[in-house]
């Protein structure tokens, strides 16, 4: 794999800001499983930034 795709965030920014479609009903626990997900999905990226600060500037 080439350096360029590990970086391609293309469909996680989708996933986060996607159209819901209006002629399929969801079902609540769909619902919940997608808010869970973007709560753990938001939750590992601010880890990972603080990870990644406390290596670079706290050496």
């Amino acid at each position: 794999m080439e350096m360029k795709e590990y970086f391609n965030f293309g469909p996680l920014v989708r996933y986060f800001f996607r159209k819901r479609d209006k002629g399929v009903k969801e079902s609540m626990t769909i619902k919940a499983m997608h808010i869970v997900n973007k709560i753990s999905i938001s939750i590992f990226l601010i880890c990972l930034i603080v990870i990644l600060y406390r290596l670079i500037f706290r050496g």
